[in-house]
């Protein structure tokens, strides 16, 4: 019988990457997308000399603190009420739309022209300005992770935010990026999720799944670091709650720049307003 080497043997297998493991708050993650969007090319362009629409969301208002970090704008912005609606505990009101009672601090969108913030302004105030080469950010509330796809919950009669995105994304090709953390991935297809919840005779909020770049933690350790991140578990207890593991790997260079970074994120603190 011939001799067969062990394809598990470490002569005949492939010399692995460098593999690391991490854990992920939610909070965490909204600021992992936060610093990567800040330094994402498109972003950096659209600074320089075009209007950048931030509509207003949690994660969102990371991306605004870092953006606003890369003009020395930190310190400048209230995140904690930069968002129209959410999702609380059942012992914590909101409207049947998720909206909280009073809104009197909402400080309205972050709209930034040539990379000045246009103070006060929502994305109702500029929509019919806006043209290709503009950008919209706008978060979503379900994730497709297969298909690299994201859907918005809507409670407003004319489709809300999304819906007036949207007549500048298809109108007149401006892009849409939609920052959003895996905490929301959700089985199915997105577009059958959104007939059920649409179709007539149907309670609650509706389903919207936008057309736009979904850009996830995943998304942002490859583009700060290099490095591929996996899903390797989630779940967890005392503030790890939607928390997920992540598998880093690389070259020892890029897991070592994404230990770092994930470091640098990984004391966060839960989302307060």
């Amino acid at each position: 019988m011939p001799n067969t080497p062990n394809k598990f043997s470490t002569s005949a297998a492939k010399t692995p990457e460098n593999v690391r493991q991490f854990i992920i708050t939610p909070a965490a993650g909204k600021r992992l997308i936060g610093k990567a969007l800040a330094s994402h090319p498109v972003v950096q362009m659209a600074l320089q000399s075009q209007t950048i629409v931030i509509i207003a969301g949690t994660t969102n208002g990371y991306v605004v603190e870092e953006i606003f970090a890369t003009l020395d704008r930190k310190g400048d912005f209230p995140r904690r009420r930069f968002f129209r609606g959410v999702t609380l505990p059942p012992t914590r009101a909101t409207t049947d739309t998720g909206r909280i009672p009073d809104e009197s601090e909402f400080p309205g969108d972050v709209v930034l022209e040539q990379g000045v913030w246009q103070k006060g302004k929502t994305v109702f105030d500029v929509l019919d300005d806006l043209k290709e080469g503009d950008l919209i950010l706008k978060g979503a509330n379900a994730l497709d992770l297969a298909q690299k796809r994201a859907a918005v919950l809507v409670g407003h009669p004319q489709a809300g935010t999304i819906g007036a995105a949207l007549q500048a994304v298809v109108g007149r090709r401006v892009q849409l990026i939609v920052p959003v953390g895996v905490e929301k991935r959700v089985p199915g297809t997105l577009d059958d999720l959104a007939m059920l919840l649409n179709m007539p005779g149907a309670h609650g909020l509706r389903l919207f799944p936008a057309p736009g770049l979904v850009f996830t933690e995943i998304d942002a350790v490859e583009l700060l670091t290099g490095a591929r991140a996996d899903i390797m578990a989630a779940g967890g207890i005392c503030g790890a709650e939607g928390s997920v593991w992540l598998a880093v790997s690389g070259t020892t260079e890029q897991v070592d720049k994404a230990n770092q970074l994930l470091k640098s994120v990984g004391s966060e603190t839960s989302f307060e307003f």
